[in-house]
């Protein structure tokens, strides 16, 4: 494979790939290299999230969105996904859950994507960059999931981390606050 860089920008790469088939033939492909990001579910108590209202103007909406941001050269996921739950919400979290990775879209882009679930939440005072145009607000988990199926939340990486986090919760009958359920509990 032969790689060709034709943009730097703040946060990516662009190249412009070309590859040989394994039939022989050549084809070029771009491709664009990402840092990697967190993605952080704050659960504030059993029946509720935190989700933020983020005007994206790439696609010209606001969109309900769980705190999420770009890993720094050499940052560690836990620590970004503390500093962004932090910048984002105000919330500090006591207990961390990895929920694992996803890409982003890995058709043309290697952005690799840390799912964490925040518990044992602690509010605090928010640390928004000057770009950044967000409202945290509390959603019931049930509402939420709601608006992942009805088309209201259209965020990918919002909809993998309610969905998994439900799924979750509901398949090992897991309180989000306080544990396993005993059978008394259930």
């Amino acid at each position: 494979m032969a790689r060709e860089l034709v943009h730097t920008g703040r946060r990516i790469r662009v190249f412009v790939d070309t590859l040989v088939t394994a039939d022989g033939t050549t084809i070029r492909r771009d491709a664009i290299v990402h840092p990697g990001a967190v993605v952080i579910l704050p659960v504030i108590d059993a029946g509720h999230v935190c989700l933020l209202r983020n005007h994206r103007w790439v696609v010209g909406e606001t969109l309900w969105e769980v705190p999420a941001g770009t890993l720094e050269v050499g940052e560690p996921v836990e620590l970004a996904a503390r500093r962004e739950l932090q910048e984002e919400t105000g919330y500090t979290a006591a207990k961390w859950r990895s929920l694992g990775y996803l890409f982003a879209s890995p058709g043309v882009m290697d952005e690799k994507l840390h799912l964490f679930v925040a518990e044992g939440l602690t509010a605090g005072p928010t640390a928004l960059e000057p770009d950044e145009d967000l409202e945290a607000v509390t959603v019931p988990l049930g509402e939420a999931v709601a608006m992942c199926l009805d088309g209201r939340i259209k965020d990918a990486k919002t909809v993998a981390a309610l969905l998994i986090w439900e799924r979750l919760v509901a398949a090992t009958l897991v309180s989000p606050t306080r544990g396993r359920l005993s059978d008394g509990q259930r």
